[in-house]
């Protein structure tokens, strides 16, 4: 049983650093201004991806890609642009806005983000991959979702560091082009 955790924690950990959802994890940071909230909505995504990866294993791998796929990519691409398109605030404005912006909201927000965005995703068929090996769906489930959980307080905690350190203005438009940039990758791979 600690097996099966360990090792959906040390794959899911490594596959999940470089992902988009890292990243959009920590532009909902810096866009928000409410990291417990989008930790908990990012978290709240990633518990219902493990019990849908564990509760399925291997008939994950027979879904329809190319779809999920290019729904994603125009996710990301919509969102790129409507981060190069707006207006910037001062940094002074977005943090009344963000601050205006309920716990609640933000938590949604970013769970509707991610939980889009990983279905379908290599963590999630890696869950799979080992919930098929091992006979212990809990361990592999709360090794997966530690994971994930974990590269998210590390994506917020950055995200955090960002506000405080870098113009929302430069994070906005780096945040767009990264946008723009996995909406593309993914609407190319879904052809490949």
């Amino acid at each position: 049983m600690i097996t099966a955790f360990l090792v959906a924690f040390g794959t899911v950990f490594l596959a999940e650093l470089p992902d988009k959802t890292m990243v959009a994890s920590l532009v909902l940071t810096t866009r928000y201004r409410r990291p417990l909230a989008v930790w908990v909505g990012v978290s709240g995504a990633f518990v219902l991806h493990v019990v849908l990866a564990v509760s399925i294993g291997s008939l994950l791998r027979n879904l329809p890609t190319t779809p999920v796929r290019l729904a994603v990519a125009v996710l990301f691409l919509i969102g790129g642009v409507i981060m190069l398109r707006a207006k910037h605030e001062d940094d002074d404005e977005a943090g009344s806005l963000a601050a205006a912006t309920t716990f609640r909201k933000v938590a949604l927000t970013a769970a509707s983000v991610v939980g889009l965005a990983e279905f379908g995703d290599l963590t999630q068929l890696a869950t799979a991959g080992i919930a098929t090996r091992y006979s212990a769906p809990i361990a592999v489930a709360l090794g997966a979702w530690c994971a994930l959980a974990s590269v998210a307080a590390l994506a917020v905690t950055a995200g955090s560091w960002i506000v405080q350190h870098v113009p929302l203005k430069m994070v906005q438009r780096v945040a767009g082009v990264v946008f723009v940039g996995f909406g593309v990758a993914t609407a190319v791979s879904a052809f490949a």
